[in-house]
């Protein structure tokens, strides 16, 4: 019998792909768990984002280094993946610093409104400490306020606070020039080069590698090596073991804001390799964007999952050189992450041969009327409010144009979920007036990946299959 075009089939080539930034990944972990468990069929993992590190992971067997005890979330580092740059951190305190010394005399006069009713108190129970009380006070004030000494130590400490700003610029400015590529710092005002990106995502980055390689070296206590080597030893463990029951073809999708265009990087098995990643004096626009992880010519997956935990115009980019003998003529581009490239990534997936795709997503639905939420005032909040928007409208436009490639699409994703990319301690949920946790936020993606896709489409596709089986002429 013809399947419905819109049925799950387990004996399809099926690709699960993640998308998302940050703490999204928590729920990537859950739902992966639940499907491993499930032992739904995989062919393909794919990523983009915080998604990258789940198929990367995923893709060698070790999935469990995303949720179990000491893995990826539930390292004690989880709070400090993303946090703002040092400059920033210390211009802060500085600032407040700044404001506390101008804000003395008022808190001069706002402390004698509190001295003088308890030395009124004191004085009406007939004790004589009031007085003294008082009298300390005003000796106290005399000798900080005295003309000679008030435009001494005041002025003295703003301008401590205030030079200490200069040199924090100062420092700033220099280390992102010196980090800048080669042969191409700047241009424009060097003006807007003082801070360079606003936060950091080093620790998101190192972190992530350092998961991949406790997986590779399985958990020895072995210093991680370079970005080339880590990406050459995975690339050698999946290609020699691609088949094998727990490896499963990979592909990732970063942007190039050098080439202005989407690159892909993967490794799959053939005819598909070769549709994917043409040969050289193949097709030019392939050969710019699609990137053979298995070809032995240049590592790159490190260098890709860099790029994919790094933050679109909030953080630097990842500075990945060129082989000299590829396209890009051993050129230095900068790559990042772009929460569209999800469109990228399912258009990938369709010509390595996938026929049926499930995504997973930690934005929930578009909301409606009346679901409109508090906007965040502080920094880490507005920006993880326009990645969170930003992730919603890329999913939606994706899935609405590019269904068609595919026999079944299948979006798990979570009705309501008030944790943003940036939440990476939970986040206050209005709606049930209480803090949840990314633990939590797991959870949901493990019962949301039973509710809404192994429970309804796995298993009554194997409820169907039966009946086939009992019944020939079904």
């Amino acid at each position: 019998m013809t399947e419905p075009r819109d049925t799950y089939s387990p004996e399809r080539r099926t690709a699960l792909l993640f998308t998302g930034t940050g703490a999204d990944g928590a729920y990537h972990a859950g739902a992966l768990r639940a499907i491993q468990e499930a032992g739904v069929k995989v062919d393909i993992v794919g990523g983009r984002g915080v998604g990258a590190i789940a198929a990367v992971l995923a893709a060698v067997d070790g999935s469990a280094q995303l949720w179990e005890s000491g893995g990826f979330w539930h390292s004690p580092s989880i709070p400090l993946l993303y946090r703002w740059r040092w400059p920033f951190r210390l211009l802060r305190r500085l600032a407040l610093g700044l404001v506390g010394v101008f804000a003395i005399p008022a808190a001069v006069i706002l402390l004698g409104l509190i001295v003088y009713p308890i030395a009124l108190v004191l004085g009406m129970a007939g004790l004589d400490a009031g007085a003294r009380f008082v009298q300390s006070f005003l000796d106290t004030l005399t000798m900080a306020f005295l003309p000679a000494a008030l435009p001494t130590w005041l002025p003295r400490l703003a301008a401590l606070l205030a030079g200490a700003a200069v040199l924090t610029l100062a420092v700033g400015a220099w280390l992102t020039w010196w980090r800048a590529p080669l042969h191409r710092r700047t241009s424009g005002s060097k003006a807007w080069a003082l801070l360079g990106s606003p936060i950091d995502g080093t620790l998101a980055i190192r972190h992530a590698t350092e998961s991949v390689w406790r997986l590779l070296n399985g958990g020895a206590a072995i210093k991680t090596p370079d970005a080339t080597d880590l990406s050459r030893r995975y690339a050698e463990l999946l290609a020699e073991n691609l088949g094998q029951p727990g490896f499963r073809e990979l592909l990732l999708v970063v942007h190039d804001m050098d080439a202005h265009r989407d690159l892909v990087f993967g490794l799959v098995r053939e005819p598909f390799r070769k549709a994917l990643f043409p040969p050289p004096g193949g097709v030019s626009s392939r050969r710019a964007e699609a990137h053979d992880l298995s070809s032995g010519t240049q590592a790159f997956t490190a260098d890709v999952l860099a790029a994919a935990m790094s933050l679109p115009g909030v953080s630097d980019p990842r500075l990945v050189q060129f082989a000299p003998d590829s396209y890009w003529r051993g050129e230095t581009h900068r790559l990042v992450d772009r929460p569209a490239c999800l469109a990228r990534l399912i258009e990938e997936a369709a010509a390595a041969g996938a026929e049926q795709v499930v995504i997973i997503a930690a934005t929930p639905e578009a909301p409606g009327p009346h679901e409109l939420r508090p906007p965040r005032l502080d920094g880490f909040g507005r920006v993880g409010e326009q990645l969170a928007s930003s992730e919603t409208a890329a999913l939606s436009d994706a899935v609405r144009h590019l269904h068609h490639r595919f026999q079944g699409v299948y979006v798990i994703r979570p009705a309501h979920n008030p944790i943003r990319p940036l939440d990476l301690i939970g986040a206050y949920d209005e709606k049930s007036d209480r803090v949840q946790t990314l633990d939590e936020l797991m959870e949901r993606g493990f019962e949301d990946a039973y509710r809404q896709f192994i429970e309804p489409v796995v298993g009554a596709s194997g409820d169907r299959l039966m009946q086939v089986n009992r019944d020939p002429e079904y």
